[in-house]
């Protein structure tokens, strides 16, 4: 039996899958089986894997993700399976650097890893702002704290025990399935690291599923949030705090709404707001809060300087993140 399962959905990959085997045949670690599931190529896809026999080819008709993962999976006999794409390419160490962190912490479910964009010179400046708040979680805390704010664990570096991905597995759902998946595992009290090193190559192009699935439009990241916000942060309190009024907290206020959760007070810095209500909840200044009901605050802006400054704010009180406030943007 392998110790690794590398699990890897393709369609129409002809062009990138090759160099993609080919970093997998170079790491140090060796011991790995690699699950193929062709998602109904036209292209040659299923030929471009052909010839190794560590290398398991599934052909399947054209399902879509969530499928091929689902069908990977159950093909998959390594006691651990690690995620990787098509398009991408993996660092000499990546699996052995992965294996070696779950052995080090027996309670970890599962790790991902640092990543490194590619082509760097297209690059849009989001993008780059991307990478460097991936690149910034570091372990399990800071897995759980930047949760609500975007999936914390890029998809193509994960390494998880089969049994955990078994129990939960990704479903079809109106969001990203990785995160869906990632939010689940949290809630139900599992611990995901990251290996703080860049040992995948993520290839960015126009036709990658973040850039054009609906899945990945923020509309359906904020009823993400707002979904798992309602069952788990703010699952016994209908009312909250809710700190910031931009886009992004607009956009949450509405989304919870329809989950029954209303704001009590909106937190607010722009002087054209304090003083002001908003649908029905007053508009205060931080010092504020000291002063109201205690709830549960969410932090809906966007930017992590200004996600460091409510953090400092809300530890200066004495407040615990994840149990007195999270952040959520």
């Amino acid at each position: 039996m392998p110790r690794v399962s590398v699990l890897l959905p393709a369609r129409d990959a002809a062009a990138t899958l090759p160099a993609a085997l080919a970093s997998l045949r170079r790491q140090t670690c060796t011991d790995w089986e690699c699950v193929v599931v062709d998602d109904g190529s036209t292209d040659g896809t299923a030929a471009c894997a052909a010839g190794d026999a560590r290398v398991v080819v599934l052909r399947t008709p054209a399902r879509g993700l969530v499928a091929a993962l689902a069908t990977g999976l159950a093909a998959c006999r390594g006691e651990l399976v690690a995620r990787f794409d098509a398009d991408d390419l993996m660092r000499r160490d990546r699996i052995a650097r992965q294996v070696a962190a779950l052995d080090a912490d027996p309670g970890l479910a599962g790790v991902g890893a640092w990543v490194r964009f590619f082509p760097r010179r297209a690059m849009s400046d989001g993008l780059r702002a991307y990478e460097a708040w991936l690149n910034g979680i570091d372990g399990p805390a800071a897995v759980r704290a930047e949760a609500y704010v975007e999936c914390p664990l890029a998809h193509p570096t994960w390494m998880l025990r089969r049994p955990v991905l078994a129990a939960f597995g990704w479903r079809a759902c109106a969001w990203p399935e990785d995160w869906d998946l990632v939010l689940r595992l949290l809630a139900a009290g599992h611990r995901l690291g990251v290996v703080p090193r860049r040992l995948l190559a993520w290839r960015d192009h126009p036709a990658r599923l973040t850039r054009t699935h609906p899945a990945y439009t923020p509309a359906a990241l904020t009823a993400c949030r707002a979904h798992f916000l309602a069952t788990g942060f703010l699952a016994a309190s209908p009312r909250y705090h809710l700190w910031g009024y931009g886009g992004t907290g607009r956009a949450l206020r509405a989304a919870l709404a329809a989950h029954g959760r209303t704001p009590a007070a909106i937190v607010e810095l722009h002087p054209g707001r304090l003083g002001q209500r908003i649908h029905g909840a007053p508009v205060v200044a931080p010092p504020a809060l000291a002063t109201l009901p205690r709830l549960p605050l969410v932090a809906s802006v966007a930017g992590p300087a200004a996600r460091a400054e409510i953090r400092a704010f809300c530890i200066a009180q004495g407040w615990c993140e994840g149990t007195d406030f999270v952040c959520a943007a």
